[in-house]
């Protein structure tokens, strides 16, 4: 048996090196990685030898060669080609061990020049790999140190590798060069390429989105159904998914995540990450039903409840911190279908173990959690797509400007951050009414932002919640002054809208009218 070993990136090769040469394979390498080898002792032949040709043109041309493709594609099964081989003297390669010129991780550079992207384009590695991926029957391709210990482990067991994982490594190859010319084209594409500049240190403009858009996932699960019955779907995540991300969550217990409870959860967990504070939110059908932050998770939970009992019957609930005793066994009273925390004590586990069907989800979150956050957002329409930067827009005191002759006092200013920072979950129009660091009623997915702000004061009056003195966040402007005096009629004190609708200053005047405080945030949250 022989193997081919040529890698950019050389982590746990000269150990996997040491073990294939144990086991008696013979051991055929390029350049560095060549050198590498035979530094720490080992036996190795250098691709320039088999050839009969020696690396040219700075390492661009080493392994494009007869002899290495005809060892790699050659049928073993098919007397022609065995033939073929041995008349012009090429020798079978049963192990590939390749992983590409870094890319990737070239262009993420700040910085980086054309010329630094061009030539970390690999063309021999993906060759290869594609030749041997192509011939799995007779050749394992290992593209990734993560297939070391599985290649060895069936080598030892066996002496060769199985069917199964030899396919298996197949279409992970395939995989890889997918993600590899896609992130070429993605560069490429976005490239604003002015010749006059072209130097080795040029650095070209970029546009944001590029000419081809190739995104790449990895299946996470196939789920039961869609979002109706009669659909299929599956559950699909980054390739390198962000710390404190939905798709990093392990779930300790409880039944499968169907795709609504997903979408939910994730519309939970973006919220509740908005907050500095102990935080709670609730979910039902993609919408924030109740958010409140706390001195503590229990604190927290029971403030988000009131606001709406009823709807938080069968929710998403997710925490910013971990869970304890307390706080496990309020949640327990209701009917919860996913619970998300960083983490949960002991007690809290125990406090769920006999309730089966919940499911718990454990998402650690890094220090900066809330700045974790996809940088893009897609939205799938007839035969394509829309892509936008993620509204990721967080709203500080000093952007608020104050519009009405009436000041909102300090508490005022902190609950329209707060209510500001909900609504932008809240689906549109959305009309938020907050008090001490609690949602107060909810509006949401109205047609008409007045329905929605009497959506919100009558989800308050059935929660027998007093809107008295609280303040209101909308995601977008009041298109007239009725909005504004639905709210006001409820109990509002202090509105927060974006202000730039053409009838601005009736709204003004109106607020001014009513005695109540406005500011505009110059900003608006659409969320279709």
């Amino acid at each position: 048996m022989k193997a081919l070993i040529s890698v950019s990136d050389k982590t746990g090769i000269v150990e996997l090196a040491q073990q294939l040469h144990a086991l008696g394979v013979g051991l055929i390498s390029t350049g560095g990685t060549a050198k590498l080898l035979a530094d720490k002792g080992l036996p190795v032949t250098e691709v320039a030898e088999v050839t009969g040709f020696p690396e040219m043109l700075d390492g661009r041309v080493k392994t494009l060669h007869p002899k290495v493709h005809g060892g790699l594609l050659a049928r073993r099964d098919t007397p022609e080609h065995m033939a073929a081989l041995k008349a012009h003297n090429i020798d079978t390669i049963d192990l590939l061990i390749v992983n590409l010129y870094p890319f990737e991780a070239t262009v993420a550079k700040p910085g980086c020049t054309l010329a630094d992207a061009i030539e970390n384009i690999d063309i021999g590695g993906p060759a290869m790999v594609r030749s041997a991926a192509k011939n799995w029957k007779d050749v394992g391709i290992v593209t990734d140190a993560s297939q070391y210990a599985d290649v060895i482990a069936e080598l030892k067991a066996n002496g060769k590798l199985s069917d199964k994982l030899r396919f298996a490594l197949s279409v992970a190859a395939f995989n890889r060069i997918s993600q590899y010319d896609g992130a070429i084209s993605n560069y490429l594409s976005s490239v604003n390429f002015e010749a006059e500049k072209l130097s080795e240190t040029y650095v070209p403009e970029r546009a944001q989105f590029s000419g081809q858009f190739n995104e790449q996932y990895v299946k996470v699960q196939d789920l039961r159904y869609g979002e109706n019955s009669h659909q299929q779907a599956a559950w699909y995540r980054d390739l390198a998914p962000a710390a404190g991300s939905l798709a990093t969550g392990v779930q300790l217990q409880g039944k499968e995540l169907s795709y609504n409870n997903i979408a939910d959860a994730d519309a939970a967990w973006e919220c509740v990450k908005s907050f500095d504070m102990p935080a709670c939110v609730i979910v039902k059908h993609a919408n924030p039903c109740g958010v409140a932050v706390g001195a503590n998770p229990f604190e927290a939970y029971s403030k988000a409840f009131q606001t709406d009992p009823t709807s938080a019957f069968g929710g998403i609930i997710a925490f910013n911190r971990p869970v304890d005793k307390a706080a496990a066994e309020a949640v327990s009273k209701q009917f919860v279908e996913v619970l998300m925390a960083p983490d949960f004590s002991a007690e809290a586990l125990e406090v769920f173990k006999s309730k089966v069907n919940v499911r718990l989800m454990k998402i650690a979150l890094p220090a900066d959690y809330g700045n974790v956050r996809n940088a893009l957002e897609t939205k799938r329409v007839g035969s394509g797509l829309l892509l936008q930067s993620a509204d990721n827009h967080e709203l500080a005191l000093a952007d608020l400007k104050v519009v009405t002759v009436k000041q909102p006092t300090p508490e005022e200013l902190n609950d329209l951050l707060f209510a500001w920072k909900v609504a932008k979950f809240v689906k549109s129009n959305a009309i938020v009414f907050c008090k001490n660091g609690m949602t107060m009623g909810v509006g949401a997915g109205q047609m008409s932002r007045l329905d929605s702000a009497r959506i919100a004061s009558i989800k308050a009056e059935a929660a027998k919640l007093s809107l008295q003195n609280t303040v209101v966040a909308s995601d977008a402007f009041f298109p007239f002054r009725d909005g504004l005096d639905v709210v006001v009629d409820a109990g509002a004190t202090c509105v927060a809208q974006p202000g730039g609708s053409m009838r601005d200053q009736e709204v003004i005047d109106a607020a001014n009218e009513r005695g109540v405080a406005m500011v505009f945030t110059g900003v608006r949250h659409f969320r279709h």
